[in-house]
């Protein structure tokens, strides 16, 4: 069974700035999203992560999954559910939309 990895806000604006390739997968449900979403992620809603992911994800992505905030789950879920198909180079945002606002970043609509 794979671990799953957690990334800090910091990690995460590191691999964005140093133009890393990895794919960021909200977990919350589609409503969450629109209301505002990190800019470029991509809503794969808990449910609908196994379908999603074949559709739109290859097993050498590197996937980093989110949700709204430590104390949701949907992130944990995703990941784990990710690693168990196959998807090896998935992390855990576990402090999601909260976090990064309070970092002061922008969400996007």
């Amino acid at each position: 069974m794979e671990k799953i990895k957690f990334i800090t806000l910091e990690q995460l604006l590191e691999m964005r700035v140093n133009n890393e390739k990895f794919k960021l997968i909200e977990a919350l449900p589609e409503d969450a999203f629109k209301q505002g979403h990190i800019p470029g992620a991509v809503n794969m809603p808990l449910e609908k992560i196994a379908d999603l992911a074949r559709e739109h994800l290859k097993k050498t992505d590197t996937v980093i999954t989110y949700c709204a905030s430590y104390a949701c789950s949907a992130s944990t879920k995703a990941a784990k559910a990710l690693l168990d198909l196959g998807y090896k180079n998935t992390l855990d945002f576990k402090g999601g939309k909260k976090l990064w606002v309070l970092g002061g970043l922008e969400l996007e609509k």
